[in-house]
């Protein structure tokens, strides 16, 4: 729950560079340790463990055994993998999941317990979900104004489930002047890199190319008290989270990063990850306007709030280089093949802004 009158900082991350890398970096889960796990809800010995390859974060398990086929999360991002942190995440979605959302819930030891320790890590069980993931320009325009309507749901239901949210006075910003002395260290370690190869050419020309927008909209920053409505959000609403079979959204998957937040925001954000090409980064706007439209009508959410919330997050990604900090400050390249994508579309964006602004809004 947020303090009435408090300015919340939600400024694009600034990673440690010598905080070790985690998920898919860290020890994969041993056999004898899933089956250790899998003890705990007496489902049998599993016959097949297959680790599931997509993400950045945690490790997941396709688990096979004689009562049916599951799929065992193993929590190891330090930021969301405490106990307290996942209980609550299986609360919410057990709670969505009632409300008759497609938030799959986490199965119950016989003792009652969803979370399970084991081998010093943290697990969690869940029932197989049948269906892959589909990116948002292969769904039809219908599906696109279904999506946003079924986030707007999820909001709404959220405020039901979660405990209340008290407005801050509002949510800061990025700083310009210190991204631009983070574009300058960027800058050295991409110039250094060993091999250098296309990836170190292309980053160094995307962070000149940083510096001039950051010099040409430096007065845009959004003060904290622009931020629309603050309320709780899944918080990593993109395609590897959705799961469709067929033409239907089947999952909406990895509740790790609920939290409060502004929530057009996330709507905004979302729909930037969903409904990209995925070699240029250009939206598809519309996809964007049905998605937005369906979003608005499902919420209480204003025009001029979505508007706020596309001028803050259009901010947030000119001040935003995680990509890059993965690569060069942690030596984690696990996030090298989104970076093109995401800064052609921060540059083409800038281009177009008020098409963008029009799509979210009309």
């Amino acid at each position: 729950m947020t303090t009435q009158g408090q300015i919340i900082v939600c400024a694009p991350p600034r990673p440690d560079r010598t905080e070790p890398p985690i998920g898919t970096l860290s020890p994969p889960v041993a056999h004898n340790a899933a089956a250790g796990v899998l003890r705990s809800y007496r489902l049998g010995r599993p016959s097949g463990i297959r680790p599931v390859t997509e993400g950045l974060l945690n490790r997941g398990y396709r688990i096979t055994t004689g009562s049916g086929r599951y799929f065992l999360k193993c929590y190891v991002d330090r930021a969301t993998a405490s106990r307290s942190a996942i209980t609550a995440q299986h609360r919410a979605t057990i709670d969505l999941h009632a409300l008759g959302l497609p938030t799959p819930p986490p199965l119950p030891t016989p003792d009652g317990r969803t979370v399970t320790a084991y081998g010093g890590r943290l697990f969690a069980l869940y029932p197989w979900v049948e269906g892959g993931h589909r990116h948002g320009t292969e769904l039809a325009p219908v599906q696109s104004a279904e999506l946003g309507a079924l986030l707007g749901r999820l909001h709404g239901a959220l405020g039901e489930v979660c405990a209340p949210v008290r407005q801050p006075a509002g949510h800061a910003t990025a700083d310009p002047a210190e991204t631009v002395r983070l574009v300058a260290e960027l800058r050295k370690r991409a110039a250094r890199y060993e091999p250098y190869g296309p990836f170190d050419a292309l980053a160094e020309q995307r962070l000149a190319e940083r510096l001039d927008l950051l010099a040409r909209h430096r007065h845009r920053r959004p003060p904290a008290e622009s931020a629309p409505p603050t309320g709780w959000t899944h918080g990593d609403f993109h395609g590897l989270n959705l799961l469709y079979r067929g033409e239907q959204l089947t999952a909406v998957l990895d509740w790790d990063k609920l939290g409060v937040r502004p929530q057009a925001e996330e709507a905004v954000r979302a729909a930037t990850l969903i409904f990209n090409d995925r070699e240029s980064g250009v939206l598809d706007l519309v996809r964007v306007r049905r998605y937005s439209q369906s979003y608005r009508a499902a919420t209480a959410t204003t025009a001029a709030q979505l508007a706020a919330a596309v001028h803050r997050v259009w901010w947030e990604r000119l001040n935003d280089l995680w990509m890059l900090q993965w690569r060069y400050q942690r030596g984690d390249h696990r996030a090298d093949p989104l970076f093109p994508a995401a800064a052609g579309q921060l540059a083409w964006w800038c281009q177009e802004y008020e098409q963008v602004l029009d799509a979210f809004t009309n």
